[in-house]
């Protein structure tokens, strides 16, 4: 009797419990989704989605001009997100220069570039 209690607490461990933590990534995936993200559906298909119908569960993908309409549990994964999600967060993960920072205010400017130059020759000259 022990040893069937044993076989099945591993089962769980071992398969059920892998399978849902795939299943809630799976699932947050799709609710992040927006449009303009890159997609690619269960059939290897590429797209890029052009509408997200939550009620209907359904999403439409632009592939190359083309729209076809998806079952939401049909995206496999996420190539690209759009441009507008990526601003965002890399707004949000850019930090302001600490106040003891100074800007590097060292660039040459062409003049000063120049007047390298014809210091250079001179010495050579010498």
């Amino acid at each position: 009797m022990l040893l069937i209690v044993v076989m099945i607490v591993a089962m769980y461990f071992l398969m059920i419990r892998p399978q849902r933590k795939q299943q809630k990534k799976h699932q947050d995936t799709l609710n992040q989704l927006k449009k303009g993200d890159h997609v690619v559906t269960i059939g290897r298909l590429h797209g890029v989605i052009d509408e997200i119908n939550m009620e209907a569960k359904t999403v439409t993908l632009d592939c190359d001009g083309i729209y076809l309409v998806f079952d939401l549990n049909a995206i496999a994964k996420v190539t690209q997100r759009s441009a507008a999600s990526e601003v965002t967060s890399a707004a949000a993960t850019e930090q302001k220069p600490a106040e003891d920072e100074k800007p590097d205010t060292t660039e040459a400017t062409p003049s000063d570039a120049a007047a390298d130059e014809s210091t250079d020759d001179t010495k050579a000259d010498k």
